[in-house]
């Protein structure tokens, strides 16, 4: 194993170091804060489907904001976002606070709290994911978002059962006073971090409805960045109800308690770290669809032996397994959807990613939490396990593709053309023709290049993309789109990477011309514009 790639190389990086020592503290707070809400609710809820919403009401905010926090972390800086979301969760956490030491929290006011830390998260998450590929070098980036799950794992290793301690002897006030204490570290580290400026372009800041619209539009023309949407749909919804349901399970077995609730998330917290250590080993001797189909397996298991077994022994660790497996997974599609996504749109890729994956997580949870009371725990645990068992045969149709070295960075290429008259910001829409000249013995060849080339004009904003044949010369053909503004033209063309230059490569090998493809841009005048040039000369004839 290099040291490039090694599980702690990215530690070697100073800022990322800070940041996560910073992350790591704040994810005690949150694990520990977490025990606290999940065990009030136990106390002061009388029905299981209630105790399932609190992990629902986490999730649902990152399902329905982390497409906007995507959308803000691609447009404004970064750094910015999370110190501003961060001290957002600390004020709520204060709040919390107020209401569990003065006695008037009630189960849908602690759902309330719960889901603005849940916003908070929506929109920190996608811009701290994001900011991981600033702070290491590319080949670092699968150990740096490992080490992240670490950070977050170590914490889920002890904080539970600390949490079931502090809870115990000091109830749960003192747990949501440590997780406001927690933002306080990360809040220090963030604002004397330095973060890297936005690129040197005159192109305006995308407004953030264009923004959600072409981050939408790059997953959906991404068909690997799709396929790892699909599973971590998948493993949310039905990996969820261990974590949901955990409470429930722990207040049942003999002797049960809080404590035994944060030993029990402790137990799931070490097997997390012990599959983050050895995911980068995993993956030098296994394909990633391998290394994912035994990570739903794992879950399968820990689900089965939650079911069946009333020993604390036994579950704790089946928990570790599903910690395992928790981890190997969801690292490995967050390393898969950054590695496939260039800086422009990485935060919206992310922020998809975790829309499809916490929006499981919340429908599973209040799913699962329903089955539970309607039917009994062990029955939805054990209906969880099939659509676990499930998810990994989904790896036979749809199978998670194995990471390739692309080259994302801008292909920087592209000059401004010159232009006869001033053409302004907003004027548009811009028509771009193509034209190439193709023998017919390489239009098979041609015709699959542009297909790609579809995609990719697609891919990065453009529309009404066609491809014509010329009737009078049929070695002739003609490229054509249309982007809505020049602003949004000059952007299409800053999107190209270097992966990308492959097609435009193969394109010019195939032209049958020592002269590169003619282009001819044209810009769309409307009548109106018409009337108002020809107006001053009408007013010069007679009357």
């Amino acid at each position: 194993m290099s040291a490039e790639t090694s599980s702690l190389a990215p530690l070697r990086e100073p800022v990322f170091r800070t940041l996560w020592i910073a992350n790591l503290g704040s994810g005690f707070g949150y694990l520990i804060q977490g025990v606290g809400a999940a065990w009030l609710m136990t106390s002061i809820a009388d029905s299981v489907d209630l105790v399932a919403l609190v992990q629902s009401a986490t999730t649902l905010p990152i399902m329905l904001f982390s497409l906007l926090g995507g959308a803000i972390a691609d447009s404004f800086n970064r750094r910015s976002v999370i110190l501003w979301s961060q001290l957002f969760m600390l004020v709520v956490s204060v709040l919390l606070v107020i209401a569990a030491q003065t006695g008037i929290i009630t189960p849908w006011l602690l759902l309330g709290f719960t889901f603005l830390i849940g916003c908070g998260l929506a929109i920190n998450n996608p811009s701290w994911q994001a900011s991981i590929g600033d702070l290491v070098p590319r080949p670092a980036l699968p150990a740096a978002v490992a080490l992240n799950s670490i950070a977050f794992n170590l914490s889920r290793s002890f904080g539970p059962a600390l949490g079931g301690l502090i809870v115990a002897s000091a109830g749960v006030s003192a747990a949501f006073a440590i997780n406001a204490v927690s933002y306080v570290g990360l809040i220090v580290a963030v604002f004397f971090w330095k973060s890297p400026g936005t690129s040197a372009n005159a192109l305006p800041r995308e407004a953030i409805g264009p923004a959600l619209v072409s981050g939408l539009r790059y997953v959906a023309m991404s068909p690997n960045i799709l396929a790892v949407l699909l599973r971590g749909f998948v493993l949310g919804f039905s990996a969820i109800i261990v974590l949901a349901l955990l409470p429930v399970k722990a207040a049942a077995l003999p002797e049960g308690g809080p404590l035994t609730y944060g030993i029990l998330l402790g137990a799931f917290g070490v097997g997390a770290v012990g599959g983050a250590l050895l995911s980068a080993r995993l993956q030098q001797q296994l394909k990633l669809e391998t290394i994912v189909r035994l990570a739903f397996v794992g879950f399968a298991i820990n689900s089965l032996v939650m079911a069946f077994s009333s020993s604390a022994v036994l579950i704790g660790i089946g928990l570790a397994f599903g910690g395992a497996s928790w981890v190997l997974a969801l690292s490995l599609f967050n390393a898969s959807v950054q590695l496939a996504s260039p800086r422009w749109v990485v935060g919206r890729a992310l922020s998809l990613y975790q829309t499809a994956t916490f929006g499981g997580m919340a429908l599973g949870s209040w799913l699962w939490g329903a089955i539970a009371e309607g039917v009994g725990l062990a029955a939805a645990l054990l209906v969880a396990a099939f659509v676990m068992v499930a998810g990994a045969v989904i790896g036979m149709w749809r199978p998670l593709p194995q990471r390739t070295t692309l080259d994302l960075d801008p292909l920087n290429r592209w000059q401004t053309p010159r232009v006869e008259f001033d053409v302004e910001p907003r004027s548009g829409p811009v028509m771009i023709e193509i034209t190439y000249k193709i023998r017919p013995e390489n239009v098979p060849a041609f015709m699959r290049v542009m297909t790609e080339r579809q995609r990719i004009r697609r891919r990065d904003g453009a529309r009404r993309w066609r491809l014509m044949r010329d009737l009078a010369n049929a070695n002739l053909w003609t490229e054509t789109y249309e982007t809505p503004t020049w602003t949004e033209y000059v952007r299409h063309n800053l999107r190209l990477t270097k992966a990308d230059a492959n097609v435009s490569e193969q394109l010019r090998a195939l032209h049958d011309s020592e002269d590169p493809p003619a282009v001819r841009r044209l810009i769309e005048r409307p009548p109106a514009w018409l009337r108002a040039v020809q107006a001053p000369a009408a007013d010069i004839g007679p009357h």
